[in-house]
């Protein structure tokens, strides 16, 4: 099975920063579909961004150009940097990965895949 451990939450002022990472137990993060969604209390989970094998991304509209995906591979460390952050993006955030092949855009647009795994998630709130 694969076990997913995020880290790097917390509570941070508007306008600051925060690193998440996300470490994995299966395969390589590259070899599937990667990626960060978040879910605020009382709301649907939402895709914040996705990445395939080949290095394609999506962004959500909400956190392009201050959100960034990144790997690193010999570790198996999925990371997610967030600058600029807004209270509008505290949520509990949570790393996923897929190695099922779908479309990108297809997978990243619905977080109900059964073939998703999940981590525990990590709070982030910005006030």
């Amino acid at each position: 099975d694969v076990q997913l451990v995020e880290s790097g939450g917390g509570s941070v002022r508007p306008g600051g920063p925060l690193r998440l990472s996300c470490s994995s137990s299966g395969p390589k993060f590259d070899s599937g579909y990667m990626g960060w969604f978040r879910q605020a209390p009382g709301m649907e989970r939402e895709g914040v961004v996705g990445m395939d094998a080949d290095g394609s991304v999506l962004y959500a509209d909400s956190v392009k150009g201050r959100f960034t995906i990144s790997t690193d591979n010999a570790k198996n460390i999925l990371y997610l940097q967030m600058n600029s952050l807004k209270p509008d993006d505290t949520a509990m955030y949570y790393c996923v990965v897929n190695y099922n092949v779908t479309p990108l855009d297809r997978w990243f647009s619905w977080p109900g895949w059964t073939t998703n795994y999940w981590g525990q998630g990590t709070q982030v709130t910005v006030s």
